[in-house]
């Protein structure tokens, strides 16, 4: 090979790769080949980690809404039931039936993994919503920076609602999932800054409301001098709120949540009826995975965004109403 040749060689090799994430990405033993193009049908498969949470609920109705506006989208949602396995079996079972695309949350990072690459590797586009997988096996990740928004947090239990410090309880989201991992760190991140809080319990609640509870219970027992629970997600922070009402001691401990779900039975509402001293708004992200959907299936897209990173805002009892009504509630 003369050094002309050899140049072209690596030429149309760097060309290649430099196309890595393009959603025509297949395995030389692809099952299913993408078509797309206006006109036509597509069947999205949406895997759900857990219709329990009232946030995931929120989400599927998001996406759902959403693909109603696009022609010729159908949207089949299964529920894992915060069961790795069920999920598993949820996307194999899409593949089965020859599903367009596939947006999923996983339950867990690791375990969805295999399967999550299992459908990229067939050419179906994937837009991993929320939760991560691990490895970089699927068309686009849509979602908060969970670091960001526990950061952010830390900086208002240092700055605005622990000034003069204090022992904080934690309820964290399940094992496994991101953004658990991620909103302990960034909160840490976020209190470094004034060292008089003291974060003297940490648990899991697995982002329900009911454990949220049960365990925040148990850790008031233990740590009566607590002055805040700072938890996961809204609906562990209520459960922490209702736990402490029964200790007696919701009026001197403070607690705060993450989602700030634009419903009635939301963070937001909370925060404006005096339960919760704050929320921070964790957007769904399922319209935007729709319209990413509509790019990669309808206009046939060559390239979409690898990362979408969703804004966010805190919410206090200053600016719940004014959140509430701007961010779409009823």
């Amino acid at each position: 090979m003369d050094k002309r040749t050899t140049l072209l060689a690596l030429l149309v090799a760097g060309a290649l790769a430099a196309t890595g994430c393009s959603v025509e990405k297949a395995s030389d033993d692809a099952g299913q080949a993408r078509a797309c193009g206006a006109g036509k049908d597509f069947l999205i498969g949406m895997s759900q980690a857990n219709n329990a949470e009232p946030y995931r609920q929120v989400m599927n109705n998001d996406v759902q809404t959403a693909a109603k506006s696009v022609p010729g989208f159908r949207v089949v949602v299964s529920d894992a039931a915060q069961d790795n396995s069920k999920q598993v079996a949820d996307v194999e079972n899409f593949l089965t039936q020859k599903i367009n695309l596939l947006i999923i949350s996983p339950n867990e990072a690791k375990p969805l993994t295999a399967v999550v690459k299992k459908a990229y590797d067939q050419g179906v586009p994937v837009i991993v919503l929320d939760r991560k997988v691990e490895g970089e096996a699927y068309t686009a990740f849509i979602g908060g920076d969970n670091v960001a928004i526990g950061k952010a947090a830390g900086e208002f239990y240092a700055t605005t609602l622990l000034p003069d410090g204090g022992k904080v309880i934690e309820i964290a989201g399940l094992p496994g999932s991101t953004p658990a991992a991620e909103r302990a760190q960034g909160f840490r991140d976020g209190i470094a800054a004034n060292p008089k809080i003291q974060i003297v319990a940490s648990q899991p609640g697995d982002w329900l409301r009911e454990k949220g509870q049960s365990v925040a219970d148990a850790l008031i027992k233990a740590h009566p001098d607590v002055s805040a629970i700072y938890a996961h997600n809204d609906p562990m922070a209520e459960g922490a709120y209702l736990a402490a009402k029964s200790a007696g001691m919701v009026q001197r401990i403070k607690f705060t949540g993450i989602d700030a779900l634009p419903v009635p039975s939301g963070g937001i509402k909370a925060v404006e009826q005096g339960r919760l001293a704050a929320t921070f708004q964790y957007a769904t992200g399922g319209r935007e995975a729709v319209e990413l959907a509509r790019k990669i299936l309808v206009d046939c897209a060559e390239d979409v965004p690898r990362t979408t990173t969703l804004g966010t805002m805190r919410i206090t009892r200053e600016n719940a109403a004014e959140a509430y009504a701007k961010l779409g509630g009823l």
